[in-house]
């Protein structure tokens, strides 16, 4: 069972349908964090953390508005599809 998002850490690259994704480096850092436990809920302080060196300089709803920009960049390759879901007061997971 093969998911469509493909990460591949030697290169630093996220392939979603074999689409390489154009990602900033904040974009790539709450990727491969959802896509290393997919189904597991990330809260956004856990993105946060994962996704900022100083996450004291970022706002809970900046994970937001750069998850927005990562859904849209998945959307244009697929569609039909939104991987990343949403858990209201809870965070964010990607479907299993």
């Amino acid at each position: 069972n093969t998911t469509p998002l493909q990460h591949d850490s030697t290169r630093a690259r996220i392939t979603y349908h074999s689409t390489p994704l154009d990602l900033s480096s904040t974009e790539y850092h709450l990727l491969t964090t959802l896509c290393s436990h997919p189904g597991r809920v990330f809260s956004r302080t856990q993105l946060m953390d994962a996704a900022w060196t100083d996450p004291g300089a970022a706002l809970e709803r900046t994970v937001d508005a750069h998850i927005k920009s990562i859904r849209a960049k998945l959307k244009a390759i697929a569609p039909s599809q939104s991987p990343i879901q949403t858990h209201r007061g809870l965070g964010y997971s990607l479907t299993e």
